[in-house]
C-alpha cells in the first residue's frame, strides 16, 4: 500500500502493541502514538514500590466481575476514545502535510475500523494465547512477590485481558481483518517482516 499513511495496531494488554508499533514506525520513518495517551481509564493494577495501587483502581477490580470489567472497558473506547481516534486517523489521511502514523492500542476496535472511509488506511491485530499472556503480565507485575490481595486484583486484570483478547479475535476472524499470534519464538525482526508482509507495507 504505497498510498498508506496510517498504520493501526490493535490488541489485549500486553500483547506487544507498543513494541512492534515503535520499532515498525521507526522502520519507515513514520511518527508513533499510543491510543493509552487520548483518554484515562482505571489501569493496570499493579504498582512498582513505593508506589500503591489508587484506591478507585482497586475498587474497579475488586467491584467487576470479569464480563462486567470488559463491558466497561468497551463503553470507555467506543463513548470516550474511539471518536479522538476518527478524528486523528481522518487529519492524517487526508491532509498530505502530516507525517504518517502508526496508531496502538486495545481502543483500536475491529467493529469501529470497519466504519472508516478512508482507503490510505491500514489495521493489524495481535493475539497470543492464554499463557503467553499471563506469563507477561506476571512478569511485568512481579507478582510473586504481591501479597495475596495484590494477586487477586492481578489475576482478574488477568482474566479481563483474555476475555477482551477473545471477543477481539471473534470480530476480526468475522470480519476478515488481518491479525498476527504472537508467541515466545517471536522476535522483532520477524515481527515486522510479517506485519508488513500482511498489509502489503
Amino acid at each position: 500500500m504505497d498510498d498508506c499513511r496510517i498504520l493501526l495496531i490493535g490488541g489485549t494488554s500486553h500483547v506487544g502493541k507498543s513494541t512492534l508499533a515503535q520499532s515498525l514506525a521507526a522502520q519507515l520513518g513514520w511518527s508513533c502514538l499510543s491510543t493509552d495517551r487520548l483518554a484515562r481509564h482505571p489501569g493496570r493494577p499493579w504498582q512498582v514500590p513505593p508506589q500503591t495501587v489508587p484506591q478507585h483502581v482497586a475498587e474497579h477490580y475488586q467491584t467487576l466481575s470479569v464480563d462486567e470489567l470488559v463491558a466497561d472497558v468497551l463503553r470507555h473506547y467506543r463513548q470516550n476514545v474511539w471518536p479522538l481516534i476518527e478524528a486523528i486517523v481522518t487529519t492524517r489521511a487526508e491532509d498530505l502535510s502530516t507525517d504518517r502514523l502508526v496508531l496502538e492500542g486495545s481502543a483500536i476496535l475491529p467493529e469501529r475500523i470497519v466504519t472508516l472511509p478512508n482507503k490510505n488506511t491500514a489495521a493489524i491485530w495481535l493475539t497470543a494465547s492464554r499463557e503467553f499472556l499471563a506469563q507477561r503480565i506476571y512478569t511485568e507485575s512481579r507478582y510473586a512477590a504481591k501479597s495475596p490481595p495484590e494477586k487477586t486484583l492481578i489475576d482478574k486484570f488477568l482474566q479481563r485481558t483474555w476475555l477482551f483478547n477473545d471477543l477481539m479475535l471473534e470480530d476480526v476472524k468475522r470480519l476478515g481483518l488481518a491479525s498476527l499470534v504472537i508467541d515466545d519464538s517471536a522476535h522483532l525482526d520477524g515481527l515486522i517482516a510479517a506485519c508488513r508482509k500482511l498489509i502489503n507495507l
